[in-house]
């Protein structure tokens, strides 16, 4: 029987294959398993009589209700023109300097990622805003495009990030699992705010790292970003006041949403809320605020929000069909029994769900992969929060890799026609060499996700 949820599984990979919707992939091709495993005396419908429960957990769990507040604060903060201030003001910063613009862009992309963590919207903003400006600046397209694709992805492992809040409410399930399974009825929980504050370090050394690897190209080869005309006459006491206005709302923003959830004084559903508050009152200060804005960014709310869930119900179901033939149990036994222990589980683990990136989003991921393998991993002994910001890394490398990665695609959408495809994939090359060796350091070194958690917690 444990065949045939191995089977089930690349059914359902196969479907999606076809450009099926995800959500009703997952359960349209289980429920015809299961429904096959009645017929044949296999499957125990008793089985499918949990799914009601499982159903009204969904709709009670109070920490997905941070998930249609944090994309509705994302959303608009992204129709406000927040990100067009911010390059602008970052560019009068650096700009003068030569690789000014593209640190301008990686830094504008960390703060658009901490206030959107909605990825594909990152990359398609900042590709419209700046690459037009990069390559007019003559900045070569190779290093152009990688600079918006990799700075994009950021809100993959930057909190507030979508991914965290929903990575946090099934590893925080997973990690209950794995110790009722070693006999501890009473164990610590793991909460979406322990993953925000893990993922700081992490977050900051990738941007780091891409500005060192900046300051290096601009070092060695200047007339591949080139610095820009400085004005002699400008006005210093606007500049500051321009600086001011662009820089001091957004940041004020972000640090009381990730202030108030690391001090503990709000749950990350409580501090969304004051986000999605935050982001109205920035709109309405631009002057962007009005009728068809707003009902803009209430249709794209309910349209992520209603993705999610739904792709939340597909794998209950799922999940279900694939614990009934037996799958968690083969997928226990296979990865306990790996020659070279711990380390071989996870990085068998990890490889799976980086090809898995290439079909598929990380909220599919999150939901599929996450509930099979997290009990496992953690029943090894490994650490939620740094599994947590591993696995986010590790998307987040999938979503930059030639030739299915999701940023690349979205890049490829909005980028002039004399961008080719192929200067897009030599661009992120060196991205994501960056991405795995910073994989590699917090596979070496722990502490770098899970130190500043304990110390605050």
């Amino acid at each position: 029987m444990e065949i045939i949820a191995f089977i089930l599984f690349l059914a359902v990979i196969c479907v999606l294959l076809f450009g099926y919707p995800v959500a009703f992939t997952l359960a349209g091709v289980s429920l015809m398993f299961a429904f096959a495993g009645i017929l044949t005396g296999t499957f125990d419908p008793a089985l499918l009589h949990a799914f009601p429960s499982r159903l009204f957990g969904i709709m009670t769990n109070e920490t997905l209700i941070a998930v249609p507040l944090f994309v509705f604060m994302g959303v608009m903060l992204e129709r406000s023109k927040i990100a067009d201030e911010l390059l602008d003001t970052m560019a009068s910063l650096f700009g003068s300097l030569h690789g000014g613009l593209g640190i301008s862009v990686v830094l504008v992309g960390m703060l658009l990622a901490a206030s959107t963590g909605i990825v594909g919207a990152t990359v398609v903003t900042m590709g419209l805003l700046s690459l037009p400006t990069m390559l007019k600046r003559g900045y070569q397209p190779e290093i152009s495009t990688g600079i918006i694709c990799a700075s994009g992805t950021l809100g993959q492992i930057i909190p507030p990030s979508i991914i965290l809040v929903l990575l946090g409410d099934v590893l925080s399930s997973a990690y209950q699992q794995s110790q009722f399974r070693q006999g501890n009825y009473s164990p610590d929980t793991v909460s979406v705010g322990d993953l925000f504050v893990g993922a700081i370090i992490p977050g900051l050394l990738l941007v780091g790292l891409y500005i060192l690897y900046l300051i290096f190209i601009a070092w060695i080869k200047p007339a591949a970003m080139p610095a820009m005309q400085k004005h002699s006459d400008i006005n210093l006491t606007a500049w500051f006041k321009r600086v001011t206005c662009a820089l001091v709302p957004p940041i004020l923003l972000i640090i009381l949403v990730l202030g108030s959830i690391i001090k503990g004084v709000a749950t990350p559903t409580e501090a969304a809320s004051v986000g999605a508050v935050g982001a109205l009152l920035l709109a309405l200060v631009n002057r962007r605020l009005d009728l068809q804005c707003l009902r803009y960014v209430m249709q794209r709310t309910v349209r992520v929000t209603c993705m999610v869930f739904m792709i939340f119900i597909g794998a209950s179901i799922f999940s279900l069909v694939f614990r009934g033939y037996g799958g968690d149990t083969a997928v226990h036994e296979l990865l306990t029994h790996l020659p070279g222990g711990t380390f071989a589980a996870i990085f068998i683990v990890m490889l799976l769900m980086f090809l898995l990136g290439f079909i598929l989003d990380f909220i599919e991921i999150t939901f599929v992969v996450v509930p099979i393998v997290g009990p496992v991993l953690l029943t090894l002994g490994v650490d939620p929060v740094w599994l947590g910001i591993m696995i986010a890394i590790n998307l987040q490398t999938s979503f930059l890799t030639p030739p299915f990665g999701f940023a690349l695609f979205y890049l490829r959408g909005v980028a002039p026609k004399e961008i080719q495809t192929k200067q897009i994939y030599r661009g992120v090359a060196p991205f994501i060499a960056i991405q795995v060796f910073a994989l590699m350091l917090i596979a070496y070194f722990p502490e770098l996700a899970t130190w500043l958690p304990d110390k605050i917690y």
